[in-house]
């Protein structure tokens, strides 16, 4: 993804709410700091009803999820794709929408309130051509990627922090599939990139806007 903008770098993910907008920015700014994460169990109790440490980490990654989901429904409905680029793809969306339950869900066990789903505005042709959806795809996956591997040495609850590499490792299975069906490299580097909060800002504030 290094000097690439998926959607030509214009906005795709619209906050209904000024308000998440707002925390998914400062939620990435804390991907690069990581010192507010830190504290005792009080401290980060307080932190998570208000929606910063580890509930923020996953509402950050439930915006970009919800990103995920979208555009590999749309254009699964589209059509842009059959047999066994189908075959993998459709997985895929099946993965990006659980995951979405599951973040969802554990952000509620935990006492926060899971952001809301945004607005999503493509650029004119994002499902119209199969080559170009594939290639945006592989770009997102390898951000998600990215991201991902720069939020779970941050994360502080023991529990969270397994179920976060979980998530990463299928995410960067899913980089890799779309990677090699968009005709790039599906492993270009021994090991995964993880990128903090100057990169994900940079990578994300295109997608960002509030309605």
């Amino acid at each position: 993804m290094e000097g690439q903008k998926v959607f030509d770098g214009r906005p795709a993910l619209a906050f209904r709410r000024a308000r998440d907008r707002r925390r998914f920015l400062a939620w990435a700014a804390a991907l690069g700091v990581g010192a507010s994460l830190a504290g005792g169990s009080g401290r980060r109790l307080a932190t998570a009803q208000s929606g910063g440490g580890d509930v923020g980490i996953l509402n950050y990654a439930l915006a970009l999820e919800y990103l995920e989901s979208d555009f590999f429904a749309r254009g699964l409905r589209a059509d842009l794709v059959d047999g066994r680029a189908r075959e993998l793809i459709e997985p895929i969306a099946r993965h990006e929408d659980e995951h979405v339950s599951i973040l969802t869900t554990t952000i509620t066990d935990l006492g926060g309130q899971p952001v809301e789903r945004p607005r999503f505005t493509y650029p004119g042709g994002t499902f119209d051509d199969a080559r170009a959806w594939l290639r945006t795809g592989a770009g997102l996956q390898d951000l998600a990627v990215k991201a991902y591997h720069g939020q779970v040495t941050r994360i502080s609850n023991r529990k969270l922090l397994g179920a976060a590499a979980s998530l990463a490792g299928t995410e960067s299975r899913h980089a890799a599939i779309m990677a090699e069906l968009a005709g790039r490299n599906p492993f270009p580097a021994p090991i995964e990139v993880a990128k903090g909060r100057s990169f994900v800002l940079r990578a994300a504030r295109p997608f960002l806007k509030s309605s």
